[in-house]
């Protein structure tokens, strides 16, 4: 049995769908939360004044250094250029352009849709805040870039690891958000969702131009195995 085979077309189109359908759907979700935020009034929810409380008093300074490490890494040029460009070059030269181009345009689509949102609900963020942060509470852009990226990691290297530590690095992001009072929990809720879902739906629009750095990658290993036998002493 062929082990490098390709899945049967009907698989690939099925879990396509899939990856479609819950993307959008957590995009609606983020979009739904949203709108209660801003319907519900000014009033954060009471679980966001209970969480934002839980760190009311003088932060602790191992937490906080990692907590203004997170903020540097997931945000301002880090987040927009270092990261994204950064990932790319690196997929681009291992031979994965087209997977490069994905994880561009998730990173900047997920932005965007955070950018649209922060202006459409115009959410306050918590009075206590520790750290200069940009207009609009809801969702958080920091947590919504830590989602793409765990995201995209896990579907363009799907193993077991990789998604362990991507869902950490989301829970770690939106930990350190609220930590500095950046953000209320359900911002980071609302962020996470809109991420994920912004990196599902690219991946399906992005899924035939992938397929081709996959098969370039499999020509490759193919070509190695039969110079790997000959080059064997015998």
């Amino acid at each position: 049995m062929d082990l490098d085979a390709a899945p049967p077309p009907f698989v690939t189109v099925r879990s396509e769908r899939v990856r479609a359908v819950l993307g959008l759907v957590l995009i609606a979700l983020a979009c739904g939360l949203g709108a209660w935020v801003f319907f519900r009034g000014p009033s954060p929810f009471a679980i966001d004044v209970w969480w934002n409380q839980l760190f009311a008093s003088a932060p602790i300074q191992p937490l906080l250094t990692i907590a203004l490490v997170m903020n540097q890494i997931g945000g301002y040029v880090t987040a927009i250029l270092i990261v994204p460009l950064g990932g790319a070059l690196a997929l681009f030269l291992t031979g994965r352009r087209w997977t490069a181009v994905y994880f561009l345009a998730a990173s900047a689509g997920s932005a965007l849709l955070v950018q649209v949102l922060k202006h459409t609900f115009g959410r306050a963020r918590p009075e206590d805040i520790l750290v200069l942060a940009d207009y609009g509470s809801f969702p958080s852009g920091h947590t919504a870039n830590a989602a793409t990226i765990a995201v995209v990691a896990a579907i363009v290297f799907p193993t077991l690891w990789v998604r362990i530590v991507g869902g950490a690095w989301i829970v770690l992001m939106a930990f350190s958000r609220t930590y500095l009072h950046a953000h209320w929990l359900s911002d980071t809720i609302g962020g996470a969702l809109l991420g994920a879902g912004a990196a599902l739906v690219l991946a399906v629009v992005f899924s035939r131009l992938r397929a081709r750095d996959d098969d370039r990658a499999t020509l490759r290993r193919n070509r190695r195995i039969p110079d790997a036998a000959s080059s064997a002493p015998t």
